[in-house]
């Protein structure tokens, strides 16, 4: 709600405990359908109950909540400048500590963090489950060969695109990786990648049980929880 012109924010849930929980401290909610199968799907669902609110949507990820918030106004911006982009999200260069999570979770068969590869302009090339690119000695430093970029789950769609999204069909890179934002590039989007430097801390998502003290600590040390 603090990030400037925002139009509104809204709950999109298709549960009804979440949504008595939001109401009860004074939030907005809008019921989705509960055959939506990600987070993209749900915003696309939720714009079409809500109607014209705004020429972009911000999708933050109940699973991100180390997402900053300081990055909304930047991927907006950023999305706006990029004309020929449906959608816009960050990538933050991954830290020594992050890098080791990811490695981590993959030598333990888990499912860990995303990684983003793009171009010199910022298009998104791909993103993956694995961490691309290939860096073939586990003990080399982030600064040492092609960095590893984590992506964060939070999106910036043009509308106009986001409404689209429900009429084009999963495809194989989307069903294998399990990622919402490669039905875009399967469907010849643009993809606007905003890079971000390290931040004063890391900003994995919660995707495994074993996420959960990591990312409480980080509220913590935040002031957050």
């Amino acid at each position: 709600m603090a990030v400037p012109g925002c139009a509104g924010v809204w709950v999109a849930t298709d549960d009804q405990r979440i949504a008595d929980e939001v109401t009860a401290f004074g939030g907005q909610v809008i019921m989705t359908s509960p055959d939506c199968v990600n987070g993209t799907e749900r915003c696309a669902d939720a714009l079409a109950r809500l109607g014209d609110v705004a020429p972009m949507i911000v999708n933050l990820q109940g699973d991100a909540p180390l997402s900053p918030s300081e990055l909304i106004p930047l991927l907006v911006e950023r999305l706006g400048r990029d004309c020929e982009a449906a959608m816009a999200t960050p990538a933050v260069r991954c830290s020594q500590a992050v890098l080791s999570h990811l490695r981590s979770d993959e030598a333990a068969g888990r499912v860990g963090g995303t990684t983003a590869v793009f171009s010199a302009s910022g298009r998104a090339l791909y993103f993956s489950k694995r961490i691309l690119p290939y860096r073939p000695a586990p003990s080399a430093q982030p600064g040492e060969g092609a960095p590893v970029y984590l992506h964060l789950g939070l999106y910036a769609y043009r509308a106009e695109a986001l409404s689209r999204y429900l009429d084009w069909a999963p495809k194989a890179y989307e069903v294998s990786e399990g990622l919402e934002q490669l039905r875009f590039l399967d469907n010849d989007q643009r993809v606007s990648v905003l890079p971000v430097e390290q931040l004063d801390w890391d900003p994995i998502e919660l995707n495994n049980p074993s996420d959960v003290p990591i990312i409480e600590q980080v509220l913590t040390g935040r002031g957050i929880a």
